[in-house]
């Protein structure tokens, strides 16, 4: 799904604030949490994401979400990732 069409997506789910991020190859975000809840959808390369100690990589065209509060860390894939993220 084209980035409009995600943005359109989130909206509709009640995310408030929608914006695109981008972060370069191997970047890593230790052990956090957030306040809201975060949607994650990946636009370009992959993330690998650990929550509640099980690891799994996203890539482009693929979305997940996190809990507000929930601990979880990530790290970018080799070419970096650009994604979308909607907060509630």
């Amino acid at each position: 799904m084209p980035a409009p069409d995600w943005e359109q997506q989130l909206r509709a789910e009640g995310f408030k604030r929608i914006y695109t991020w981008e972060d370069g190859p191997h970047v890593h975000y230790p052990d956090h949490t957030h306040e809201a809840l975060l949607a994650h959808i990946i636009l370009e390369g992959e993330m690998t994401i650990t929550v509640k100690g099980e690891t799994r990589t996203y890539k482009a065209g693929e979305r997940f979400d996190v809990d507000p509060q929930t601990v979880h860390s990530a790290r970018m894939g080799p070419k970096g990732c650009r994604y979308l993220i909607g907060e509630k």
